[in-house]
């Protein structure tokens, strides 16, 4: 019995305890926090107050190195498709064609002095598929492709994802393409029509003159072909063969009863170093120490044997 009130004691202090807490913190709860950077020193020495922000009306300060959404700076920008090569996923669509030396001008330069040569026709950036890796702004040579600390930027539209920096519209990219392909066809026929002068590809280079000028002096440019082609009716050369394939050949003609042709000399010392001589010694078969071993007992067993025998006798 004593050990049932004594449960219902405790939980009465409990409840009684945590209400106690609740009442404390409504009664420091008159003002509110500073909204501070995580980065401030001060972030987290604000102990009392009220926490929670009226979001999205209120919102913490994100730091300013944050790497959150996309920007291009298209005044900038020199299309050169380097930030969409480094793209994990793709994300970066970028076309672009080359103005002609008149558009040059309008192009203008970049903030660093770099000189525009090519129409940024189009520069999409998929949001939706970005991982927010920042690879694509470390090769960018001019510096205009940045992650901003913008970080709230939902939308009900995933096409509202996709941001387009591109420099033209639809007609004016229609208009500087028409422009690029006839200045191209007119360049193709300015080199077609150009006379080609004889001898003008040998001419080009310095070395290449020289070496014309030296056959034209010395008349051998015809004479050296007709020296370096064999006559029609010339015998063929004899195939080069090794010494041992020369006296397998010389031993199959041999015994198919064909005439002997002269032998090449390297056939002639692979025979006289294969073949011995008719009355010559053979030569003794090389034995192993242990079989030499074995054959000079027996020599001995035999020889004591052949003189126990005659003793006998």
């Amino acid at each position: 019995m004593s050990s049932y009130f004594g449960t219902i004691k405790r939980g009465a202090e409990t409840v009684l305890g945590g209400l106690k807490i609740t009442i404390e913190h409504f009664a420091r709860a008159t003002k509110r926090r500073d909204r501070l950077s995580a980065q401030d020193d001060n972030y987290f020495k604000q102990p009392l107050g009220l926490v929670t922000i009226q979001y999205p009306s209120e919102a913490i300060p994100t730091p300013p190195f944050s790497r959150y959404r996309l920007h291009n700076d298209s005044a900038d920008c020199i299309a050169c498709d380097q930030c969409a090569r480094a793209c994990p996923v793709q994300c970066i669509t970028i076309k672009s064609f080359k103005a002609t030396p008149d558009d040059l001008e309008e192009l203008g330069t970049t903030s660093d002095g770099s000189k525009k040569k090519l129409w940024l026709e189009q520069f999409d950036i998929d949001m939706a598929k970005c991982m927010y890796c920042g690879y694509c702004t470390y090769p960018c040579p001019t510096e205009c492709l940045t992650m901003t600390p913008v970080h709230d930027f939902s939308e009900f539209d995933r096409s509202n994802f996709i941001y387009h920096f591109g420099v033209l519209t639809k007609a004016k990219a229609a208009e500087k393409r028409a422009k690029l392909a006839k200045y191209e066809e007119e360049e193709k026929a300015k080199k077609a029509a150009a006379p080609k002068a004889a001898g003008a590809s040998a001419a080009r280079t310095p070395l290449a003159a020289r070496a014309a000028a030296a056959k034209a002096e010395s008349g051998t440019e015809s004479a050296a072909p007709a020296a370096e082609t064999p006559a029609a009716d010339a015998p063929k050369p004899a195939p080069k063969l090794s010494p041992m394939m020369a006296a397998k050949l010389a031993a199959k003609k041999a015994e198919a009863g064909e005439t002997a042709a002269p032998a090449a000399p390297e056939a002639k010392a692979a025979e006289s170093a294969t073949s011995p001589a008719p009355d010559a010694p053979k030569p003794a078969p090389k034995l192993s120490p242990m079989m030499q071993k074995k054959l000079a007992e027996a020599e001995a067993k035999r020889k004591a044997s052949e003189g126990g025998e005659s003793n006998a006798q």
